[in-house]
């Protein structure tokens, strides 16, 4: 009898690893065998979306969509950072994932200091790093997100036992502040350079970035919108505001470009639902 029920945990047992097994193999060569992911890389690095100030997995959740349904991921995980900062992975990775999206949710999504953000975006890392051993990433941050990860990188940037930044893509970023905050409608200039007429706190402290980004083969996509009403912005984030992450990296990055999207769809929070904004920023994480 004993020798009965040993037999029979050991066959179930071999079930649940071949089941298990058989899953992993047919999502990974499902995706690779999808015609649409012909036009994209293998690769195995992470991509972690962040949400701004307010936001939720909603504010992520029709780009990481839109990669899902062009063929470009199957693989897709949450991050979830409580209000001590301790991580949480939901989901799993099997070890032959292809182009895995991690999106990080925020439960204390109103935190305005940018140093407490950067510590919990660094524990997001260190829990992926633990789990899956990533060495290197890529990052999607809309609005307020991205001064958390401009922080992020001004602190741990050089802190070579991280992972790596390989690409990111900045929308609607609030490098140099948000209207009717602490800056007014068309009163803020760029010179050639991307400098600000006026520098709001903290961007004086990020011009850090272009030290840290010097040398490390980064490339970087800056998208912002402009309603064309004459206030040349997105309605909260204005395009100097947004365009002066420029200044900060100055030719440090391996390549930076800007791209600008117009009219109603290109308000702030449209920006993270645009279809062209989710093809464009595909293209340059994923494109071959």
């Amino acid at each position: 009898m004993k020798k009965f029920w040993k037999w029979s945990i050991g066959i179930v047992v071999l079930l649940i690893v071949g089941w298990v097994t058989y899953l992993g193999i047919y999502r990974n060569t499902s995706i690779a065998n999808n015609p649409k992911h012909v036009k994209y890389i293998d690769s195995a690095t992470p991509t972690l979306f962040l949400h701004g100030y307010g936001g939720t997995v909603n504010s992520e959740r029709f780009l990481v969509k839109q990669a899902e349904n062009q063929g470009v991921t199957q693989d897709v995980i949450t991050a979830h950072v409580d209000e001590a900062g301790e991580v949480k992975l939901k989901g799993h990775l099997d070890s032959d994932t292809i182009n895995p999206i991690v999106q990080v949710v925020l439960k204390e999504n109103k935190e305005e200091e940018p140093d407490v953000n950067a510590e919990w975006f660094k524990n997001v890392l260190v829990a992926l790093q633990t789990e899956y051993h990533i060495k290197k990433f890529n990052f999607v941050g809309h609005s307020m997100a991205n001064m958390t990860f401009a922080q992020y990188m001004a602190t741990y940037g050089k802190d070579t036992a991280l992972p790596q930044l390989q690409r990111q893509v900045n929308i609607a970023g609030t490098f140099n502040g948000v209207l009717h905050m602490n800056e007014e409608v068309n009163e803020i200039t760029l010179d050639a350079e991307g400098k600000p007429s006026r520098m709001n706190p903290p961007y004086q402290d990020l011009r850090v970035l272009k030290e840290v980004y010097k040398g490390k083969n980064i490339d970087v996509l800056n998208i912002y919108g402009d309603l064309k009403d004459g206030t040349h912005s997105d309605g909260s984030v204005s395009n100097t505001s947004s365009r002066s992450l420029k200044y900060l990296l100055g030719d440090s990055a391996k390549m930076y470009r800007e791209s600008e999207y117009v009219g109603p769809s290109a308000q702030h929070s449209e920006l993270h639902d645009n279809e062209k904004v989710a093809r464009e920023l595909i293209q340059f994480l994923w494109g071959k």
